[in-house]
């Protein structure tokens, strides 16, 4: 190979690298600042590979960089060969070195963390003690954001709306169920129906999170008014304030470990049950370490029963 083709490859590399960031991040600033370079400079690999790819890759919206349909499809094609280059020089010392260890990040929500990962990260413990396991609580917009920015390995949880670049494997489904106070009158029917539960005022979480759409969508869906006496954040304060008389509220049954003092009565025919699985960005590399939990969870499957 002459110099001037060295030089081009060295060059399309650190171009295809500005880009691939940038379009990660929705922003020339953010890539920079994840690359240790001025944003000058990064605006400029991004400018020369548009002059010599002869297109134009982003579109301005505001304050906001969109991909235009040449970028997307650059994008695609890039994007995979740029995190092999990254990942190339860890992916080496883990081959070299096969050594147990390092650490993995995943991005779950609360009643994740709290109710469906512990048996799973027990287990990964035991059988990889030298991994270190990290566990970000976030919103299911929140794992999404930092799956596609790089800054998780895997997301853990339910994916109501799987996007175009997302993968998500389910593991294991659970009910809905209707949760009140000992001897509360909805605990002695026999034929509930969704006008009956209506009628009691609700404990919910705050609006941003899967249950608050969930339960206002079957009840206008039914055409069926209800009332949210409290919103609270987390399952277990939910069912603390339930346990009190001071309304009753709509979960899913992984939130249920026995030890509660409350009616719990099955409402999977009104209420959408959920799925808790796997998610991750098609095309992602993974790391040894997360390979290994994505087996380990992946493995699961037969063997976990609600």
């Amino acid at each position: 190979m002459n110099a001037s083709g060295y030089r081009y490859k060295q060059n399309r590399f650190q171009q295809l690298r500005g880009f691939c960031y940038a379009a990660a991040l929705g922003s020339v600033s953010k890539a920079a600042r994840r690359m240790y370079l001025s944003q000058p400079a990064v605006s400029q690999q991004i400018q020369s590979l548009e002059n010599e790819l002869a297109v134009t890759l982003f579109v301005r919206r505001g304050s906001k960089m969109q991909l235009t349909h040449d970028g997307e499809l650059l994008f695609e094609m890039a994007r995979p060969l740029i995190e092999a280059l990254e990942n190339l020089d860890e992916q080496f010392r883990q081959r070299r070195s096969e050594v147990d260890e390092g650490h993995v990040e995943i991005a779950a929500g609360l009643s994740t963390i709290m109710y469906f990962l512990p048996k799973h990260v027990e287990a990964f413990r035991q059988a990889h003690p030298k991994i270190e396991v990290r566990l970000q609580h976030v919103t299911g917009l929140e794992g999404l954001e930092r799956l596609r920015t790089g800054l998780v390995d895997l997301a853990v949880g339910p994916l109501m709306q799987i996007p175009a670049d997302i993968e998500f494997h389910p593991i294991i489904s659970y009910d809905a169920v209707v949760i009140t106070c000992l001897g509360h009158p909805l605990a002695q029917k026999e034929n509930l129906t969704l006008e009956e539960i209506s009628r009691y005022p609700l404990i919910l979480p705050p609006r941003n999170l899967s249950t608050w759409p969930m339960v206002d969508n079957t009840f206008k869906k039914h055409g069926l008014s209800y009332t949210v006496a409290m919103e609270v954040g987390g399952w277990e304060a939910i069912k603390k304030y339930v346990e009190l008389g001071l309304g009753i509220s709509i979960i899913i049954r992984i939130g249920i470990t026995g030890a509660e003092k409350l009616e719990v009565i099955p409402a999977g025919k009104f209420f959408r049950g959920r799925a808790y699985g796997l998610v991750l960005r098609k095309g992602r590399i993974l790391t040894p370490q997360a390979k290994r939990f994505v087996t380990l969870l992946l493995g699961s499957r037969k063997a976990v029963n609600p």
